[in-house]
């Protein structure tokens, strides 16, 4: 397959748990809801693919699986599966499962750190509290933060929705809580953040789509960002929309019309298992082959990281097979095609801040 040892840009996932995880705590993590199970897509996945990488048989149960996956221990079973990827540079939100120092040591390549709005917020606020001035504050600590990032981050899907107001200025009081929910609040603080990238040059990664039971997912679709985007038209801001199953045609449409709009798959690709064919070709009907970027979307666990690089390579390599067979396209667009997704449209996009003479993240 043309996806075989094709080097790939991860260019959104998350740190990895390396402590003991018993089989509850394990299966937790394999989904988004209270309670993951085994016996699911992502389950049948993981006991065929990661088995194997970890020198078991194909489809071990469950138990004798985790057993072996203890008795390895959770940094070497992050170091084999995450350096089996295939990744060479990593773009990590920093917001769950800690910094890119740990991460880069277990997986090598180049790791560059993403920052989340709302963290950065958060943090000021819980220090200040909703102080004359707070506003100033934010913004000056969002650019310091941006100062080493390669780019930026809004999770305002999990908070008050993608329908949040356009604010040019911030309100005039909101409720110093420890989850930041206030929509006006909100809706300017993810307009600092498109003004701050679309100076620095450094995207805005948008959660849409799936997310835990905090999410409301009506208010995750992405075409709820219709105005936002209107709104950043040629600025220079370069907006990444990130997971966005089940919406995947709906963002694909959004890369369609608007130029400055990529997206990714995420970890739509690990939990559909061997679906993962099917859904990039669904995402491939509309969307620009410009505007495709790899990621996994991975956290927490090592496995996710590797199947979002597995599933990837073997259903996108036999999408494209199946497209050189009917003559749809050539053998050599083709290999330009596997390499834009893999890496060349994520590096295109963040190439502004992977050039800053003081970006100083790397392996």
């Amino acid at each position: 397959m043309l996806t075989d040892g094709v080097p790939l840009t991860d260019q959104h996932c998350h740190g990895v748990v390396t402590g003991d995880l018993d089989r509850p705590g394990f299966e937790r993590l394999l989904g988004e809801g209270a309670s993951g199970s085994f016996d699911s897509a992502i389950g049948l996945a993981v006991r065929r693919w990661c088995a194997p990488a970890l020198d078991l048989p194909a489809h071990v149960g469950p138990d004798v699986y985790l057993r072996h996956r203890a008795g390895l221990g959770g940094r070497e079973v992050a170091a084999r599966l995450l350096r089996a990827t295939g990744v060479t540079r990593w773009f990590l939100d920093t917001g769950i499962g800690g910094g890119t120092e740990d991460f880069g040591e277990l997986a090598g390549g180049a790791v560059h750190e993403i920052v989340r709005l709302e963290d950065v917020a958060e943090q000021v606020v819980a220090e200040v509290g909703a102080v004359s001035g707070v506003y100033d504050r934010i913004e000056a600590e969002l650019r310091a933060r941006a100062t080493n990032a390669v780019g930026l981050k809004t999770t305002v899907a999990y908070r008050c929705g993608l329908d949040f107001p356009l604010r040019d200025h911030p309100p005039t009081s909101f409720a110093p809580e420890r989850k930041l929910t206030d929509p006006h609040l909100l809706g300017w603080l993810v307009g600092l953040g498109a003004r701050i990238g679309a100076e620095l040059g450094l995207p805005l990664q948008v959660h849409t789509g799936f997310g835990d039971s905090h999410l409301r997912l009506h208010r995750s679709d992405p075409l709820l960002l219709d105005d936002f985007l209107r709104k950043t038209t040629g600025t220079g801001l370069s907006v990444l929309l990130l997971r966005c199953w089940p919406f995947y045609r709906h963002a694909a449409y959004l890369a369609h019309v608007f130029e400055h709009v990529h997206l990714d798959l995420g970890l739509t690709i690990p939990y559909v298992g061997q679906r993962a064919g099917a859904v990039l070709a669904e995402a491939l009907e509309l969307a620009p082959f410009r505007a495709l970027c790899y990621a996994s979307g991975g956290y927490r666990l090592p496995e996710l990281h590797y199947l979002g690089a597995l599933l990837w390579r073997h259903g996108l390599g036999t999408l494209i097979d199946e497209w050189i067979a009917a003559d749809a396209i050539t053998a050599a667009d083709a290999e330009q095609l596997v390499t834009a997704l893999a890496h060349g449209n994520a590096e295109r996009a963040y190439r502004a801040a992977l050039d800053r003479p003081q970006h100083r993240f790397g392996g």
